[in-house]
């Protein structure tokens, strides 16, 4: 089979990869460009997967980044449904599972993460969704018929966003989690547990500091058993336990990894062809002064347009400061900066527990903050955390209104 070459090659069918092919088109608009994606679907939002979707608010054709006539209006080629089982990054080529091979002048590595399997009896069963998907959402969306039951393992963001989108739709939900207490990675406790009484004054059933050790299928009905003692029977089960970084065939041929593909400030990988965007890159996050991978969707969006412009030839640093979002029943936010439980925080409340501003400080310095219920003030927190200007936590008071 001959071997088709073209001037940049982008691995990844989601955001980063589409807003890569935008970011290259806006300065390079001849130069042959190929997207290779592993899902069968054109690129499209992952967000509304666990939010808009199950609320009325997006139907699925509304997803989709990009209409066909984007990639056809601008000459950029599409290979779906293709996963690729190898590199070669000195002879610049990539080979796909159907014995495709492919060159490139400019690669772009943006594969994202698969989801983190449960390694439990029973945690290959076909029937167990690792919830990530369109697939997974049109699959679930079609079993979960009012009055069913749903068993949700994970309490982070896919977790407790999903045991709030089926508990709307009017599914018997139950969580079963490891951590102490809902989003503990990024709550503060205090706010975790209020959250996490939200959720349970709304029917939704929640073990935590739990974990299944088996889950069993008896003719429709999923029996999930934990540490704790509690047999759960379900009609679905849906695990959300992180993602792993989509990145063995560059490992495998040599570009330097740490949880992720390593690029630097113009997110080049070690090779200076090979780039890496989204979920899968590990970056150097300027205003924070240290590396990071991050899984959120306006990352992806941002720094996929910039690789593209990258390989395109612009040669710009990479410091935009991603936010994220969540919505969990009426309690919505966004947050900027570096957002753990783990760091000092001041919480700045005008309604305790639903509309505020959580800070999040390193040192006595504002690194992250998460604005509850309170809209359009990224941009605000965006400059104070670049200000890098010790504070007292009393005197952050009204600081983002």
């Amino acid at each position: 089979m001959a071997e088709q070459i073209f001037k940049y090659l982008v691995i990844g069918g989601g955001l980063a990869g589409a807003s890569a092919v935008k970011g290259i088109r806006e300065l390079d608009k001849t130069g042959s460009v190929v997207i290779v994606g592993a899902e069968k679907h054109l690129p499209y939002d992952r967000p509304p997967l666990s939010k808009k979707l199950w609320f009325g608010k997006k139907k699925v054709e509304e997803i989709f980044i990009h209409g066909n006539e984007f990639y056809s209006q601008n000459n950029v080629h599409l290979k779906l449904g293709v996963s690729i089982t190898a590199l070669d990054a000195k002879q610049k080529r990539i080979t796909t599972d159907a014995g495709l091979r492919m060159g490139y002048e400019k690669l772009l590595i943006a594969t994202g993460g698969s989801p983190r399997k449960l390694s439990i009896p029973g945690g290959d069963l076909e029937e167990v969704c690792y919830y990530r998907y369109l697939d997974d959402y049109l699959r679930i969306r079609s079993e979960a018929a009012e009055g069913k039951s749903a068993v949700i393992i994970g309490g982070g963001f896919i977790g407790s966003e999903v045991a709030a989108a089926l508990n709307i739709n009017k599914i018997d939900v139950t969580m079963v989690f490891t951590g102490e207490y809902l989003v503990d990675r990024i709550f503060p406790e205090y706010l975790g547990r209020a959250i996490q009484k939200k959720f349970m004054d709304r029917g939704v059933k929640v073990h935590s500091k739990d974990r299944p050790v088996s889950i069993l299928k008896n003719g429709k009905i999923f029996i999930t058993q934990t540490e704790g003692g509690k047999r759960i029977e379900s009609d679905i089960v849906i695990a959300g336990v992180g993602i792993e970084p989509s990145i063995g065939f560059a490992a495998k041929a040599g570009l330097k990894t740490a949880n992720g593909l390593v690029v630097d400030e113009y997110l080049k990988t070690t090779d200076p062809d090979i780039y890496a965007a989204g979920d899968n890159a590990v970056f150097p996050y300027k205003a924070l002064g240290k590396t990071m991978r991050l899984e959120h969707w306006d990352n992806a969006l941002n720094q996929g347009a910039h690789a593209g412009w990258n390989m395109a030839g612009a040669n710009m640093a990479y410091t935009y400061m991603p936010y994220f979002f969540s919505d969990l029943f009426d309690f919505g936010y966004e947050a900027v900066g570096e957002i753990s439980s783990g760091l000092e925080t001041f919480a700045d409340w005008r309604k305790e527990f639903e509309t505020g501003v959580i800070y999040y400080l390193r040192d006595g310095i504002v690194v992250g903050a998460m604005m509850c219920n309170v809209w359009e003030k990224v941009n605000e927190a965006r400059e104070l955390i670049k200000s890098r200007a010790a504070v007292v936590a009393e005197n952050l008071r009204g600081a983002i209104r």
